[in-house]
């Protein structure tokens, strides 16, 4: 098969990832992997060295040595998108190895190499293996610094809970990691001597991609990498009485997160709808907040530096409703997925 037969496989092209974005002239060295029916190819541009993968649909055996391809604008302005709108998951496989992959359909990941460092730096290296999402164990999908929360950017949610609707400046406070579960994790409620009113607050959560210091507004949404889904659990009688929220919001096991990050939405207009039992408690969309999200990372930014990872929880709409032993717990939001929580 010559380079201009095998170009012509591109338009059947099923499944992209890239490693950076480069236009014409580009030269490329590809081979071929029988065993996976994948082409490998390295793309020499303008502005660096990047890596393609490309499966098609086509029978194409044969080993390609050096293709000129002068006009990928097309094919790239595809893989752009492609690239912006990926579902990211973090897991333990059956023999206890944690990777990154990417959510190809509903029961299937297609397995990374990746660090999240270079997952935020657009470096994604694919490894060729294919698992099954109900075969592993799905994990938080970052391992972050800091877990900030925003109180009070619903003014719905701060009528309900006392505190005070329509603030001028962010209500915030920290979640400590040992809090964090993944999806499917328990919820454990603590003794009734700790706490007998224990509730649930279904939120959107940013993921941070890089690392940010007295970020301007109009640049905040740069500074995100994706979204997840977040519950922030919460001791409500304590804190009701306590004078910082820190013990109330701090238990074990109180913040659940995931099950994955969702890249290329627009965290401004999401849907958070939680339900208890199947019963819908909680409505709302991040376009009720009170604050908007990019003065909520510009203000953040200003008192402490953003990292890489960082979880930003953007706050709870109405309907915060206690929970008990035997619930279960569903937050989801609309383009990113569920996240499942039972309680004990």
């Amino acid at each position: 098969m010559s380079p201009e037969e095998a170009f012509n496989y591109v338009p059947n092209v099923i499944e992209v990832l890239l490693k950076g974005f480069h236009f014409p002239t580009i030269m490329s060295r590809a081979t071929f992997d029988s065993t996976t029916n994948f082409i490998f190819m390295e793309l020499i541009g303008y502005n660096g060295v990047g890596s393609l993968r490309l499966r098609l649909c086509g029978d194409p055996n044969f080993i390609l040595s050096e293709v000129s391809i002068p006009y990928l604008s097309k094919e790239f302005i595809i893989m752009d998108v492609l690239q912006k709108t990926q579902k990211i998951v973090r897991y333990q496989n059956q023999h206890g190895k944690i990777h990154y992959g990417i959510v190809e359909a509903d029961d299937i990941i297609l397995q990374l190499s990746s660090s999240f460092a270079e997952l935020v730096n657009k470096e994604i290296k694919y490894d060729g293996v294919k698992v099954k999402y109900s075969d592993v164990k799905i994990l938080e999908p970052v391992k972050p610094s800091k877990v900030v929360n925003f109180g009070w950017t619903y003014a719905g949610h701060a009528k309900e809970t006392g505190g005070e609707a329509n603030l001028v400046e962010p209500f915030l406070f920290l979640k400590p990691l040992s809090a964090l579960i993944a999806d499917k994790e328990k919820i454990i409620l603590p003794p009734n001597e700790l706490s007998n009113q224990v509730e649930l607050e279904g939120e959107v959560a940013l993921v941070i991609g890089k690392r940010g210091k007295n970020i301007k507004e109009e640049d905040a949404l740069d500074y995100v990498f994706g979204c997840t889904i977040f519950n922030d659990v919460t001791a409500r009688d304590l804190t009701k009485k306590d004078p910082q929220f820190t013990r109330g919001k701090g238990f074990d096991t109180f913040g659940p997160l995931g099950p994955c990050i969702v890249t290329g939405v627009d965290p401004t207009n999401l849907r958070i709808v939680t339900t208890l039992n199947g019963r819908v408690v909680q409505d709302g969309n991040t376009n009720e907040m009170s604050l908007s999200i990019p003065f909520l990372i510009s203000w953040l930014s200003q008192v402490m530096t953003l990292e890489p990872g960082d979880i930003l929880a953007t706050g709870s709409p109405s309907g915060s409703c206690p929970i008990k032993s035997g619930d279960e717990v569903v937050v989801e939001v609309e383009n990113i997925g569920q996240l499942c929580n039972s309680v004990q």
